[in-house]
């Protein structure tokens, strides 16, 4: 089995056992999102130390280990990302298994359990035409300042979206043409989906254009680009405005 025919298989059977945690229907709300989140979990670090041994393993619900650092394949994964919309019954959730080569977010899947998807790099799709005003994905709800002047200034429309799987997941989807984050996540959130996206040929970076580099000391990612690539020089650019605006402003 290739790393991404076994990311795509781990995703989707996470993917069903939080279904069915989530359809007994014996508990709920946060309680249902940290029982999924310990269900899906256990069963990704099993099946990773199993089927690859060898490789570094990184989860968001899993003590990190410094180990990994020595490593250049090492799994990043997100059992459930989106708890809080998968604690209230809605679509927009995910499991994010990826592999990161060298620092690179190569391999991965992103299931889409709500929505019966698993989009993976080993089968890229043609990206749908872009709208004719563009669409910009955002939290549903805490939308960051910049993202919003970053839309206002491209007369994009701002749509709301649960987790950051869900929304890269989008732009692929044709659903959305812009995902831009400036709120922080962690490696987790984005490496999976960064690794699909750019599978699918979208233009993936940090918000200042630099490239996102995976399996460092520092998880936290403070910002991340994931758009159609006709969209991307607008948006650096409009991002680099705005922070030389904030400059001068504090200074």
């Amino acid at each position: 089995m290739t790393d991404a025919e076994l990311a795509a298989a781990l995703a989707e059977a996470a993917g069903q056992l939080l279904l069915q945690v989530r359809a007994s229907g014996l508990i709920g709300g946060k309680t249902l999102g940290r029982a999924g989140d310990a269900t899906a979990n256990q069963f990704l670090i099993h099946a990773l130390r199993e089927q690859r041994p060898d490789d570094g393993l990184l989860s968001e619900e899993e003590k990190d280990s410094a180990d990994r650092l020595a490593r250049s394949r090492v799994w990043i994964i997100d059992p459930v990302d989106g708890t809080r919309e998968y604690g209230e019954h809605r679509t927009d959730w995910a499991v994010h298994v990826g592999l990161a080569l060298n620092g690179v977010a190569s391999v991965g899947a992103v299931a889409l359990p709500g929505l019966d998807l698993v989009l993976r790099t080993d089968r890229p799709q043609r990206v749908p035409p872009g709208n004719t005003r563009p669409r910009m994905l955002v939290s549903r709800t805490r939308p960051a300042a910049e993202a919003v002047a970053v839309a206002d200034a491209l007369g994009a429309e701002l749509v709301g979206m649960g987790s950051a799987g869900a929304k890269a997941m989008a732009v692929v989807r044709g659903e959305a043409d812009i995902y831009l984050h400036t709120g922080g996540q962690f490696e987790w959130d984005s490496c999976a989906p960064v690794a699909v996206a750019a599978a699918h040929g979208l233009h993936v970076s940090r918000a200042d254009g630099s490239p996102l580099v995976y399996n460092r000391p520092d998880l936290y990612v403070p910002d991340l680009l994931i758009c159609r690539p006709e969209w991307a020089n607008r948006v650096l650019e409009s991002m680099r405005v705005l922070t030389s605006q904030t400059y001068e402003a504090s200074s």
